[in-house]
């Protein structure tokens, strides 16, 4: 519980200290940096105090997170940060959101995996009817892939609603905007999407796949 009550404050926190420059006290320049000392001075910390196998796992989070960020922010340009660049506790937030997924799947029964999602099924087919955000019935199936033939779907299930729990709060505050356009694609979205878990579901896919296959090596 101790985590999952410090990823949550830090996300909320963080996102609003930065959004707000702290409620307007710093001048907006610099109000990235107190989050992003502070989110890198715990994930340093949670680094130093774990095992083998979890430093693995931070590391090869930061490795698909940071490159697949700024393919999505600055070429494709799908969305874009309130400050131009990605900030620098982005790669580190996304760690935090993959570790609280996972406690709060630990929690959730497997015959859930695909029932968690059915609230989500009216409002994909209204974006989709009125046309605007045709591409969620697109990410709802790629959600429906990950759980079904990924290696911890109660993982992804739990992670469609962290991840749109934390986009709704962060495109409210002004943290990043998602295009209403998507570009190359035709598609229209969201500001969220409301399937944005799948890009998490993704990069949480290739997290296990990548862990897992070092650990079988170590092994053999």
């Amino acid at each position: 519980m101790g985590r999952v009550l410090l990823y949550s404050l830090t996300i909320i926190i963080g996102l609003w200290f930065s959004a707000t420059s702290c409620g307007g006290l710093l001048p907006d320049d610099i109000a990235e940096w107190p989050v992003n000392f502070g989110c890198w001075a715990i994930f340093l910390y949670i680094f130093k105090h774990t095992n083998r196998k979890e430093r693995i796992e931070m590391l090869t989070v930061l490795a698909f997170a940071t490159p697949m960020e700024l393919f999505f922010s600055e070429v494709w340009k799908i969305y874009e940060y309130q400050r131009g660049l990605m900030p620098l506790f982005v790669p580190v937030g996304h760690y935090f959101l993959f570790d609280l997924g996972r406690k709060i799947a630990k929690k959730m029964k497997e015959s859930m995996t695909f029932p968690i999602l059915v609230p989500l099924i009216p409002f994909v087919l209204y974006g989709f009817w009125n046309g605007s955000d045709t591409s969620a019935i697109i990410l709802l199936v790629l959600v429906l892939f990950f759980i079904r033939y990924g290696p911890q779907p109660r993982l992804y299930a739990s992670m469609v609603w962290a991840a749109l729990f934390m986009e709704i709060l962060g495109t409210n505050l002004g943290n990043w905007t998602w295009a209403n356009e998507v570009p190359w694609t035709g598609l229209t979205a969201w500001n969220p999407p409301l399937l944005v878990g799948a890009f998490y579901c993704f990069g949480d896919l290739l997290v296990n796949l990548t862990v897992s296959s070092l650990e079988k090596q170590n092994l053999s």
